[in-house]
Formats: C-alpha cells, structure tokens, sequence
C-alpha cells in the first residue's frame, strides 16, 4: 500500500510541475499540430505525461522491494530499466514528432528481448495446441513474446486520443492483474500492479477530464509495455493462471489494433501504419457526442466536454472484457468464448456508428442536453 500511495505522489508532483512550467518548455512539449486527423482536441496540449508515469513507477518500484524475497528484491527496478528503450525512443518523438511508428515499435521489440535476458520474460504457454507446439522451441517463445509485448504497447498508444481513455483501460487491466495475483498470492506481481496503478492515477487526475496533459508515446508505450511484460511474468511464475486471462482483459485496445489494420489494408487498401480518424473512440465523439451538450460547437469548452463525455462510453466496453477476465481467470475455455464474444460486440457496434445506426440506448445518451446552467452563453 505504501508504494501505491508513493507512486500517486511522485506522478501528482510531476505533473503539476509540468504543467505550472508549460510556459517555459510549450515550444518543444505541446501537442502544437491540430490538423492530424487522429486529434480530437481544440488547444496545444502538453504530451509528456509519461515523465509523470515514468517517475511514479520508479519510486514505487524503489519502495515495494521492501520486504520481498530476494529473487523479487529489484525486480520491479529491473522491469522498469528494460522499458528505457521504449521509453526514451517515445519521449524522444514526444519532443520532435520525428520518429515513425516503425522506429517505436523497433525500440519496443528491444525493450522486450532486454526484459528476456534479464527476467526470462517469455510466453511458454497459450493453451493453443498449434501455437503451444511453436512457443516450445526457444526462437518461437522470444518471436512470440516480442510481437505480443509491441503489439500491446502500440494498443495503448493507438486508443489514446480521448481524455482519461488510454489511462483508465490501463488502470482497469492493472486492476485486474493485481486481483488475479492477489488470489494466487504472487506478492511482486500485487505490488507491482498496484504501483502502475497508482503511477497512473496520479496522472489521471489531470488528464481527465479537462484534457489538461497527455500521455504522449512515451506514457502511451511504457504503460502498453509494463501491462504486457506484468502479464507475461503472472503467468510464468504462476501456471494456474490461464493464458486467455490477460488476452481477454487487454482485449479492447488488442482488437482496435488488429481491426484497424483490416480496415486500412483490406478495405481501404492502405497502409497500416497511415493515421486516420475513424478508430472507435473517434467515431462516438463525431457521430455521438456531437450534438450532447449546449454553446458553440467549436468552442474549446465544447470540444473538451465532448471529449470527456466520450471516455465512459468505452471505459464500459472494456470493462464488458475486465470483468469476466477477473471472474474466469483460471478458465480457458470460458475465457475464449468471451473473447470471442467482444470481437463480435465491437464489430457490431463499429458498423452501426459507422453506417448512422446507433443503438438506441447511445443516441439518447448523446443527444440528451445537460442542465441549462451548464451551457455556454
């Protein structure tokens, strides 16, 4: 508990120095190019919220080792060493806008061979017998291990575009990763989790719902990162913990991911590495939020309060994935057929957003106006 209440502090301090310092740092920090499609914010923004992240994380990891076997003694500070790379990588574009999305998940896969040699963070296991049969042999673990580890991280960076969006789904999955290694009394991975948590929640705070600093890649990635490695050691050091736990409570960004790539490279014929602005997230803050609250429409308070008001719409989906993750975490069987639900309920609800068909309950939700004191004149 000490080390989740550390790490909100050390993430409080952070950002509220970074943003009472915004002057100073604004021309190189500040999220300045509006004109991305994938932007669904009115002013330039701080996005180096990772820094805040990155610092509870530290703290925490320093606190937590107190009174852990020694083998777990410096795990969490070894944990958060091997995400330097992605880290630095992301920071290092948060700066410049100069690193292709290539270049950041080159330093995510690195990030995740360093954290094999020094923690034989691996995937051994997925209960598929096909895949099983390929993670048996070393190369097959690692290659698998690398992709699931950038896949994740990449997942994180891509769903965050809305305030409180990216940070609370992260929030929820450490949620559901401390729970899980709370019932199988793994001490390290509790601590560790919780310490995310908390690194988050400090974050949080300022990030929604006003919007007032982002992750960036850098917090987007590391926290993509952190849950993905945190996952992977739960399962190897407790082998009663299916592998579908953490597939199905990662399973909203994962599934964004990979139905964005089908959407660009099959329909759209592009490629999947092109931004755009039709994600998920986007399309119920265009076609959902757009007329749900009074003033100007292209206000900044109206773009703010839209964007907040889109975050709890997909804090639900995912919690349609974390919930029974957290119930059936020892079941494969039933975990599979969850994730196979969620695959058909987010195709469904993309297409009736896409083609003007909302379900009934969103369009009341969204076109519902607030009280007439909270209108802008």
């Amino acid at each position: 508990m000490y080390s989740f209440l550390l790490a909100i502090f050390a993430s409080f301090a952070v950002t509220l120095l970074v943003l009472r310092s915004s002057r100073l740092h604004a021309h190189h920090t500040a999220d300045r190019d509006l004109s991305k499609p994938q932007r669904l914010h009115k002013d330039p923004v701080p996005r180096i919220g990772g820094l805040a992240v990155m610092a509870g994380m530290v703290a925490a990891a320093i606190v937590s080792a107190h009174g852990l076997s020694p083998q777990d003694k410096w795990a969490g500070l070894t944990l958060v060493a091997c995400s330097l790379p992605v880290f630095v990588i992301g920071f290092f574009h948060d700066l410049t806008d100069r690193i292709p999305p290539r270049g950041r998940l080159l330093a995510t896969a690195i990030s995740a061979l360093i954290a094999y040699g020094l923690m034989d963070a691996a995937i051994v296991r997925t209960d598929l017998p096909g895949l099983d049969w390929v993670v048996g042999f070393q190369v097959g673990a690692v290659v698998l291990t690398v992709f699931t580890v950038a896949g994740i991280a990449n997942a994180v960076n891509i769903i965050d575009g809305i305030h409180g969006l990216a940070s609370m789904c992260s929030m929820l999955i450490l949620a559901a990763l401390c729970y899980v290694a709370f019932q199988v009394n793994d001490v390290w991975v509790e601590r560790m989790a919780l310490a995310g948590l908390g690194a988050v929640l400090g974050f949080f705070a300022f990030n929604y719902p006003r919007g007032l600093i982002f992750l960036g890649d850098a917090g987007a990635y590391f926290l993509g990162f952190f849950v993905a490695e945190l996952a992977i050691l739960l399962l190897i050091r407790n082998p009663t913990v299916s592998p579908m736990f953490p597939l199905l409570a990662c399973i909203y960004p994962v599934f964004e991911t990979l139905f964005s790539i089908y959407r660009r490279t099959v329909l759209r014929g592009e490629s999947p590495a092109t931004p755009d602005g039709i994600h998920l997230h986007s399309l119920v803050y265009r076609r959902l939020m757009r007329w749900a609250i009074g003033g100007p429409p292209n206000s900044a308070w109206a773009v703010t309060r839209r964007n907040s008001m889109t975050s709890p719409v997909l804090w639900m989906l995912c919690m349609l994935a974390i919930v029974p993750a957290t119930v059936f975490w020892d079941s494969t069987e039933v975990l599979m057929l969850f994730i196979g639900l969620f695959g058909v309920t987010y195709t469904w609800l993309y297409w009736r957003i896409v083609k003007f068909r909302s379900p009934g309950w969103m369009r009341k939700r969204a076109l519902t106006p607030p009280p007439r004191s909270r209108r802008v004149p």
